[in-house]
């Protein structure tokens, strides 16, 4: 017996020995583990990328569509309505707060829309009743109904045609839900762990959280698209980027995110490391609270956009991986103005329009830097601390301020700052997820226009490409959009970083994701 023992233990240490952990140093804490309640790339990939799935995909490492949840889909004539046919083979997750009785069917298509389309629908105001990107892509003006037409098919109704609708639905916001968990969650007077326990169709079940430190997960063997080629997933979260560096180098972990700009060289020599990097579809900016004073003169913003110099901030938090920026779209998407002007960096230009807003003596402000490192910004504080040099130089005296993230997006979302750093990596390759999200007037209410600049003009012409589906046409519109933001000046617009990945060579299978999102279902380690 005692020999019958000892085989056991010996049989399960090599099986557990056997189970391939992938450790991801990721940089941050989720907001919450329900994209349609966040923004972010942090918990995008901690929930997103991971637990969840949609209807349509996008193609790994690329914006080509794919289907996802439905196997297929057909568009009206007239482009107003889509019939999407689901998969009837698709498991939800069983963990240890719930299991499932059924597959994967269009109730649970109606109910993750509906919260957010509907605001009687019994989650709608469940932690806060905030749904940014549906909001601030006006989704609730567009979408008219969705129906079920069988428990296999599912019909969506628009108000109108609008071009990157598609797109859209590939998106991390349009993540399916449960309806049994909700429902069962509702039963017991717990509807508000929908969001922080989560239960989706993707690849990986969510296992543990422990904030500022670990998530935890392991493969969904059922898998509709197959199992993972790992066992678990581990995120070792790590605002660090050079403690995240020395965990690759000792094997605590095998990808990290965000290398620190001054570390990418020394990767580059080392043999036991591969470093990806590929232009960023991103931007970096300074935004300024145009519901504040002074920041609702024109005049203001404008002398900031010149008392900031960006070739410094390339140079030194960049480390020369980035381009400066002069539009709100990066210059590798459709629809860039190539001949934007550029607010050059010009001490006096930016005193003479302080003078001429009554301003000469200056004024005192809060800015708030970045707690993470971003893909559009390795280093939050230093940038922070340049800008501020820079203002003084003006008479504008700034005081730093900053939050944990959760709490950043958070107070961002409400309006609390005067001057704040953020930026964006584009969802689905569109112009309209740039301009549309972060500076249209619906964006002012959703919380995603933390500018909150509504420029009738502006919002007219964005509008108006939404609703035509040639491009060239799109295209002339966004440039004309561009050139009023240029002149409005609501953001000082800072960089577009080139985005890096440093791995493991034992890692095989990941690809940078031209979106921004950290995809581990076809990564393998040797």
């Amino acid at each position: 017996m005692k020999l019958f023992s000892l085989f056991i233990l010996a049989f399960t240490l090599q099986s557990t020995a056997m189970a391939k952990t992938f450790v991801y140093c990721s940089e941050g804490s989720p907001s919450a583990f329900n994209p349609q309640i966040t923004t972010d790339g942090t918990s995008n990939n901690a929930a997103a990328h991971t637990i969840y799935n949609r209807l349509i995909e996008f193609k790994y490492g690329s914006t080509e569509l794919e289907p996802g949840l439905a196997t297929s889909w057909e568009v009206s004539k007239d482009g107003k309505q889509i019939t999407f046919n689901l998969r009837n083979d698709v498991n939800f997750h069983a963990t240890k707060y719930f299991t499932p009785s059924r597959k994967f069917n269009a109730d649970d298509v109606l109910f993750s829309f509906n919260r957010q389309l509907d605001k009687s629908h019994p989650f709608h105001q469940i932690n806060g009743g905030s749904y940014q990107y549906w909001e601030g892509m006006d989704m609730s003006n567009l979408v008219k109904s969705i129906e079920k037409l069988s428990d296999h098919q599912v019909k969506i109704t628009l108000t109108k045609a609008e071009a990157p609708f598609l797109a859209n639905m590939a998106m991390s916001f349009m993540s399916i839900i449960s309806k049994e968990y909700g429902d069962q969650l509702l039963a017991k007077g717990t509807p508000e762990k929908i969001d922080h326990y989560p239960v989706g169709t993707g690849p990986f079940i969510f296992k543990k959280y422990v904030k500022d430190s670990l998530i935890r997960y392991t493969a969904n063997k059922s898998y509709f698209g197959g199992k993972p080629n790992i066992d678990r997933l581990v995120f070792s979260i790590t605002p660090d980027a050079n403690v995240r560096y020395q965990k690759l180098k000792t094997n605590e972990c095998h990808l990290i995110i965000e290398p620190d700009p001054s570390d990418i060289a020394s990767m580059k020599t080392n043999d036991k490391l591969i470093v990806l990097e590929t232009s960023g579809l991103n931007v970096s900016y300074l935004a300024m609270n145009t519901s504040k004073a002074p920041f609702n003169n024109p005049l203001v913003r404008k002398a900031i956009n010149h008392a900031l110099n960006r070739d410094s901030y390339i140079k030194a938090i960049y480390r020369g991986n980035a381009i400066k920026a002069k539009n709100p779209l990066p210059p590798n998407i459709w629809g860039y103005d190539t001949k934007a002007a550029e607010y050059e960096y010009d001490i006096t230009k930016a005193k003479a329009l302080l003078e001429k807003a009554d301003l000469k003596d200056g004024f005192e402000v809060e800015l708030w830097t970045l707690p993470v490192s971003r893909p559009y910004n390795p280093a939050g504080k230093k940038m922070g601390e340049m800008m501020q040099a820079d203002l003084a130089k003006v008479g504008i005296k700034v005081k730093l301020v900053s939050y944990d993230w959760p709490t950043y997006l958070s107070k961002s979302r409400n309006g609390e700052h005067q001057l704040i750093q953020l930026g964006w990596t584009g969802d689905n390759g569109d112009p309209d997820n740039f301009l549309h999200i972060l500076l249209g007037c619906d964006g002012v209410k959703a919380g995603s226009n933390v500018a909150r600049w509504c420029d009738e003009k502006f919002n007219s012409l964005i509008t108006k490409a939404k609703r035509i589906t040639e491009q060239q046409k799109r295209s002339e519109l966004y440039i004309k959009a561009q050139r009023i933001f240029n002149e409005a000046a609501p953001w000082a617009p800072i960089a577009h970083s080139k985005v890096f990945r440093t791995l493991s060579k034992k890692v095989t299978g990941y690809k940078i994701d031209p979106l921004g999102g950290d995809i581990f279902t076809e990564v393998d380690i040797q």
